[in-house]
């Protein structure tokens, strides 16, 4: 090659609007920005075997990220009214959180929940063993704080 010719790997060329960054290992950035500036809604390669997180998701699982953070806090709230009762916490790690302060138990609660909501419905496309679409974990915790909420609004019933 003469000197001419010889492309320079350390500056761009003129033009070349590329980041030295690589913007896809961005992870928790995109969904972030994703989050405000919604454009991807389906994945573009259905070859690729990692996690692909969308910048838009269905209008119901905003539905039922609420209705779980919602009878989670409900959950919370009659745990604190059946303890009153006499009940016990059945949970060691809440238990210990419980036993050194009711708002961190709350608050650790909310945010597990939160976190984990959140991550579901990041990844709700996601098919776990190429089969499970992650989404359904989303329904099925809804399905178990319905069925926990039930057990406890009946432990709560005097006349039981």
């Amino acid at each position: 090659m003469t000197a001419s010719t010889e492309v320079r790997a350390t500056s761009p060329a003129p033009g070349d609007r590329r980041q030295r960054r690589e913007r896809r290992h961005r992870r928790l950035w995109s969904l972030l920005y994703g989050g405000f500036n919604p454009r991807r809604r389906d994945v573009r390669r259905l070859t690729e075997q990692h996690a692909q997180i969308l910048d838009w998701h269905h209008p119901h699982l905003l539905g039922v990220a609420l209705a779980i953070l919602l009878l989670s806090c409900a959950d919370a709230f009659l745990t604190l009214n059946l303890l009153v009762q006499g009940a016990r916490e059945v949970n060691p790690v809440m238990a210990g959180l419980l036993d050194q302060d009711v708002a961190m138990f709350i608050g650790v609660k909310m945010a597990l929940t939160g976190i984990g909501v959140v991550t579901l419905v990041a990844l709700s496309r996601y098919r776990v063993f190429g089969r499970i679409r992650v989404d359904l974990a989303l329904y099925l915790s809804l399905f178990a704080y319905v069925l926990l909420f039930a057990y406890e609004l009946r432990l709560l019933d005097p006349s039981a």
